[in-house]
C-alpha cells in the first residue's frame, strides 16, 4: 500500500507527512483490495464496515465507527419518472455523507499512530473529522470559512475541536490552513487518499440495495467532487470483482454561481480552470477550483455522464419539494432535483431510466438560511 502521483506517478509511503506530490499532484491510493463473496453480507453488520475487505485500515482495532453508512434508499416520485430512488447519506452519524471518508480516514490515522490533525471544510468534512477524531482521542484543529451555516460551526466545537474562521472565500480557508500542515498531520478530504477509500462505499452500497443492479444514471451535488470519484472508484472495484456487469453514468450537479466543473465539461476542456468566487445557497459545493478536476472530467467522459447547472431560484424549489415528501436536507442537497428537468430537455434522462439522487446533508445544519426564507413566503 502506497501513494502515488496523480501526475508524475511518483511513489510516497502512506505514512508520508506530505499532503501532495512535489510537482503538486494529489496523490491516489496504490492497493489492491482482497476479495469479498457477497454471499458472506448477509450476516455483516449494516456499516460501512460490513464492505471490511475493499477498505484499507490493516488493523481491526483500529476502527472508529459511529455505525455511519448503509443509509436508506427510497422510491421518490417526480414528474413521471418510474424508477427514481433517493439515497438518504444526510442520515449519516453527524448529517452528511462525510461520515464515510471521516471513519475511514480518521481510523488510517489512529493505525499510524497520528494524535494531532488539522483539516479545512466548510462545514460538513469538517464536522465529521471533528467527531471522528473526537472518538479516536485525536487532538483536532478545523479551519472554516467565516460565513459558514452556524449549525456547523457549532457542531465542530461541540465535538472539542479547535475552531478557526477564515475570513473570505472557501479558496482562502484552502490557503491558510496550510501554514499549519508544516506541524500537524493534513486530515484533508480534498487531498487525502484515505478519504475518498471511506466515499467508495456510497457504491458499494447502491449495489447491495438494488440487488447487485447498477442504476441507469447515479446524479449528485459536486464541488471538490468527492462523492463523484467515490462513486468511480466504487463501482469500478465492483466491475473489476465481476459483481457488476456495468458502469452507471455519473451525473455531477452545480451551482450556476459557482460551476467550474460544468463550464470546463461544456468547452470539452481537459482540466478544469479557476472561476470567480459568488455566494451561493449551495455553500457545500462552492468550490472554485477543484483539486482533482482533470480526473473527474475523464471519469464523466468515460462513463457517458455529465454536468448540469442550478439556479439559486431552482436550488429553493427543489429544497421544498423535497420538504413537502418529508425529507429535510440542506440546499447542497436539493441541488439534484432540478437538475432532473434540464437534463431530460437536454435528453440525457428519460423515464424509464432507474436513476439514482445522492442526498448529502441534513436541513438542520442550514437552520438559519431556511429559516429566512421561510419567513420570505
Amino acid at each position: 500500500m502506497r501513494f502515488l502521483c496523480s501526475l508524475c506517478q511518483k511513489e510516497y509511503p502512506v505514512e508520508t507527512r506530505e499532503f501532495r506530490c512535489s510537482c503538486g499532484g494529489p496523490f491516489d491510493l496504490a492497493w489492491v483490495p482482497g476479495g469479498l463473496s457477497v454471499s458472506s453480507l448477509r450476516d455483516r453488520e449494516p456499516t460501512l464496515w460490513r464492505y471490511r475487505e475493499w477498505i484499507p485500515v490493516l488493523e481491526e482495532d483500529c476502527i472508529v465507527s459511529l455505525r455511519e453508512g448503509f443509509t436508506p434508499l427510497v422510491r421518490y416520485s417526480y414528474k413521471g419518472f418510474r424508477r427514481l430512488f433517493l439515497k438518504l447519506d444526510y442520515l449519516c452519524p453527524t448529517g452528511s455523507y462525510k461520515d464515510r471518508g471521516a471513519s475511514v480516514l480518521v481510523s488510517k490515522l489512529k493505525e499510524l499512530g497520528i494524535r494531532r490533525c488539522v483539516a479545512d471544510s466548510s462545514g460538513n468534512a469538517g464536522a465529521a473529522i471533528a467527531a471522528y477524531a473526537a472518538r479516536a482521542k485525536i487532538e483536532c484543529t478545523v479551519y472554516c470559512p467565516a460565513h459558514t451555516s452556524e449549525g456547523k460551526l457549532v457542531q465542530i466545537r461541540a465535538y472539542g475541536a479547535h475552531l478557526v474562521k477564515v475570513p473570505g472565500t472557501r479558496a482562502d480557508t484552502a490557503k491558510a490552513v496550510q501554514e499549519e500542515t508544516r506541524r500537524l498531520y493534513y486530515a484533508s478530504h480534498n487531498w487525502n487518499p484515505f478519504f475518498l477509500a471511506g466515499m467508495k462505499t456510497l457504491a458499494f452500497e447502491l449495489g447491495e440495495q438494488m440487488g447487485w443492479q447498477v442504476p441507469d444514471a447515479a446524479v449528485c451535488p459536486v464541488g471538490y467532487g468527492g462523492i463523484y470519484l467515490g462513486l468511480y472508484q466504487g463501482f469500478k472495484e465492483l466491475l473489476n470483482q465481476g459483481i457488476l456487469k456495468k458502469m452507471p453514468r455519473l451525473i455531477g450537479v452545480q451551482s450556476e454561481a459557482v460551476s467550474p466543473l460544468y463550464q470546463a465539461f461544456s468547452r470539452e476542456a481537459i482540466d478544469v480552470a479557476p472561476v470567480p468566487s459568488r455566494e451561493t445557497l449551495a455553500e457545500g459545493i462552492a468550490c472554485v477550483h477543484p483539486i482533482r478536476g482533470r480526473k473527474i472530467l475523464e471519469i464523466a467522459r468515460e462513463t457517458g455522464g455529465t454536468f448540469q447547472i442550478v439556479s439559486e431560484e431552482e436550488i429553493l424549489d427543489g429544497w421544498r419539494s423535497l420538504a413537502q415528501e418529508g425529507i429535510y436536507v440542506e440546499p447542497t442537497s436539493a441541488v439534484v432535483i432540478k437538475a432532473i428537468d434540464g437534463l431530460e430537455k437536454k435528453g440525457l434522462l428519460n423515464h424509464d431510466e432507474t436513476i439514482v439522487l445522492i442526498l448529502t446533508g441534513i436541513g438542520l445544519k442550514a437552520t438559519d438560511t431556511l429559516g429566512q426564507y421561510l419567513k420570505a413566503v
